[in-house]
């Protein structure tokens, strides 16, 4: 059961783990960030238009919201899931006689992954705030890492443009690394690997999906999802720096509404406001909190 984001509960530690007893108050050691929706791409809006494009080429007709039901996996889980919604699944067998196959959804994968690259690279400008709060969180001496529901190839592309734009991270982990996609905590372990970092509950990440905030969850992280920069509410930043206050308020709940689901410990608008709210984690660390259970 999903319990209420912002909440206050403590999750006490029993004992402390080995090399913490007696020693310095614990606190957060690393940050792990989603892509899309929460560092780059305000809206999430690159994978949308090609998988609209990616069916119509099949016979079907998808809308923008249609498309945005499963972001956050892993995109051949994406395509298999966007083809088993039953309007989708029932144009697509009108159109192809029968239901898609995972033979069928190879091959739209396939087709679709150059057309991601374009469009993810097109999307690629950092999520105002971005770049201020990975330097404010290195300060702290956290470590950055990331994970996206992107294969390899289209975070390849997309990377030159973020470092161009002087962002950063120390480490990746992107779908097809692991075993296993989201919301597996697959990821996440190589995160914890790959940064030097433990226990899980040190560990913060940030994702403006369901998928991607229960793949921090599953892995004892804290989590904190984005309500307004990504793909619950698919706005431009346009759109949010010009809306006034009511407005805004009103984006805010539909977009924890959506985030709900997957319980996040915390709900900020952007990745802007993260730098206060680590200072409150910590706090609550101090305090004997832990994250929420799965």
């Amino acid at each position: 059961m999903p319990h209420s984001p912002d909440s206050a509960t403590a999750h006490p530690l029993a004992a402390p783990p080995p090399g913490l007893a007696g020693g310095p108050s614990p606190s957060l050691k690393a940050v792990v960030f989603d892509w899309a929706g929460t560092l780059i791409d305000f809206g999430s809006h690159a994978p949308m238009g090609a998988f609209v494009t990616l069916f119509r080429g099949e016979g079907v007709d998808i809308s923008i919201a249609e498309a945005r039901v499963p972001m956050g996996l892993p995109k051949w889980d994406h395509i298999r899931a966007l083809c088993d919604q039953p309007r989708v699944a029932a144009a697509w067998a009108l159109a192809h006689g029968g239901p898609a196959t995972d033979a069928d959804v190879d091959r739209l994968y396939d087709a679709f992954t150059p057309m991601s690259v374009a469009a993810a690279v097109e999307h690629a400008q950092l999520i105002p705030g971005a770049l201020q709060t990975v330097a404010q969180l290195r300060t702290r001496g956290l470590a950055i890492g990331s994970t996206t529901g992107y294969h390899r190839p289209i975070m390849d592309a997309v990377m030159p443009s973020v470092r161009r734009q002087g962002l950063v991270i120390d480490q990746l982990v992107c779908a097809g690394d692991v075993s296993f996609g989201r919301p597996s905590p697959m990821a996440m372990y190589r995160c914890f690997a790959d940064l030097g970092v433990w226990p899980a509950w040190r560990v913060l990440k940030v994702d403006d999906t369901v998928p991607g905030l229960l793949e921090g969850r599953h892995a004892g992280c804290w989590t904190v999802g984005l309500a307004c920069s990504g793909n619950a509410l698919g706005l431009t930043v346009r759109d949010w720096e010009s809306a006034d206050l009511s407005t805004r308020a009103r984006w805010r709940e539909q977009g924890r509404a959506v985030l709900a689901e997957a319980g996040p410990d915390h709900v900020i608008d952007t990745v802007a406001d993260l730098p206060a709210l680590v200072e409150r984690i910590d706090a609550r660390l101090r305090n004997g909190e832990r994250p929420a259970p799965t």
